[in-house]
């Protein structure tokens, strides 16, 4: 038994986000219809040709889904969805603000008909404000929320380098409609919900919103932390970057008589609290340039080790692909794809005899006769509707 199986849904869904909230619940068992237009499919299967012919981005949000292709435009294909929809359980898209409406599917008629149904939408802005209408990606809601403000450096702000709105915007639907599926357990009704990338990325920028009580934002520092020092890159003497990280006084002193064997230092009215560290981490950083200077690496790991303060090497990405930590807890597995078997991450949160689906990523309408048979559809209207590009 996996914890979703059972559970059906039916996904107008595209780029990141949606995808990405979906894909979680058919880690879990549930069975992910996903309506993709016919001929052109999610556009994410477009981003890139980087996984031998594939799009990075659809290989890794679209595992164990169906792909069912219909032009919800045609009025043919409008009773398709509706069937659909009679018998599922949640129900979620992402399209333009609006546009499920513009077809025909109204969130509260959906629920007349289906009580139970969970609906889910995900939008940029949300489904009111002056923002409501206005195109969002990942990029500008990172420009708009305020956090490239604070990303990047001192002369260069700089967006994440991962679709962070996106993936904020696909975790709280995810939580939203295990939440909704749950209360359903309890009162029999399904519900209606939405979120969106601005508000989720906002309740992420909190912690910068509640900095500016004192007068300003948190400043760029790069790679470094803009309130704790010392906290991020050191550069050893053999050019090979170390990141640490201190959180406490008591750390503070151990670093000092460890790590850079200076226990003076840490008495040094320049240094004697992270707020003095802060305001003099020019004279800070020399202080540990000239210690790291003369060691490599290995050596500085070793120290921060021995001393049990936090660090870490700078990866690249594919050091991170063959991370020991990966290989020792056997988190690489394998799912099947139009070009054959591909390596896929296990999902990070396990559970106790629960057995996670990592089935195929679907070729564009690889299940559509399927599921149109099942939903009585027969075979002649299907070729006629194939031939007509409804689906």
């Amino acid at each position: 038994m996996r914890p979703l199986d059972g559970i059906t849904v039916v996904s107008l869904e595209q780029a990141v986000a949606a995808p990405f909230a979906t894909r979680q619940l058919a880690d879990l068992g549930a069975r992910v219809i996903k309506v993709e237009r016919p001929h052109v499919g999610d556009f994410a299967r477009g981003y890139d040709s980087t996984v031998r012919g594939m799009s990075s981005h659809f290989v890794w949000l679209n595992r164990s889904k169906e792909s069912l292709t219909l032009d919800l435009k045609r009025d043919e294909a409008k009773p398709v969805l509706i069937r659909l929809l009679a018998k599922a359980d949640v129900f979620i898209q992402n399209l333009a603000p609006g546009a499920t409406e513009r077809l025909g599917f109204r969130t509260v008629d959906l629920r007349k008909k289906n009580p139970r149904l969970i609906v889910c939408d995900l939008s940029g802005y949300g489904s009111s404000g002056p923002y409501r209408d206005k195109k969002a990606y990942d990029l500008l809601i990172q420009a708009e929320a305020g956090l490239i403000s604070i990303t990047g450096t001192e002369q260069s702000p700089s967006k994440v380098g991962i679709s962070i709105a996106d993936i904020s915007c696909g975790m709280y639907a995810y939580s939203g409609i295990l939440t909704a599926l749950l209360v359903r357990e309890r009162t029999g009704e399904g519900a209606a919900l939405e979120t969106s990338l601005f508000d989720s990325l906002g309740e992420w920028m909190s912690y910068p919103a509640y900095y500016i009580a004192g007068g300003s934002p948190p400043p760029r520092s790069g790679a470094s932390h803009a309130t704790i020092a010392p906290y991020g890159p050191v550069e050893a003497g053999d050019k090979k970057t170390v990141y640490l990280g201190l959180q406490n006084e008591r750390e503070w002193k151990r670093f000092c008589e460890v790590v850079l064997q200076l226990p003076q230092l840490s008495s040094d009215p320049r240094f004697d609290s992270n707020a003095k560290r802060v305001q003099n981490r020019p004279q800070l950083d020399q202080a540990m340039h000239e210690v790291f200077r003369k060691l490599t690496a290995a050596e500085i790991i070793a120290r921060l080790e021995t001393a049990q303060i936090a660090n870490a090497r700078m990866n690249t990405v594919q050091e991170f692909v063959d991370h020991p930590q990966l290989e020792a807890r056997k988190r690489w597995t394998e799912v099947d794809s139009p070009v054959g078997r591909l390596p896929a991450l296990l999902p990070p949160v396990t559970m106790e005899n629960v057995d996670i689906a990592m089935n195929e990523i679907p070729a564009l309408g690889q299940h559509t006769n399927a599921i149109l048979g099942e939903l009585g559809f027969n075979a002649e209207t299907i070729a006629g509707w194939r031939q007509a590009s409804v689906i």
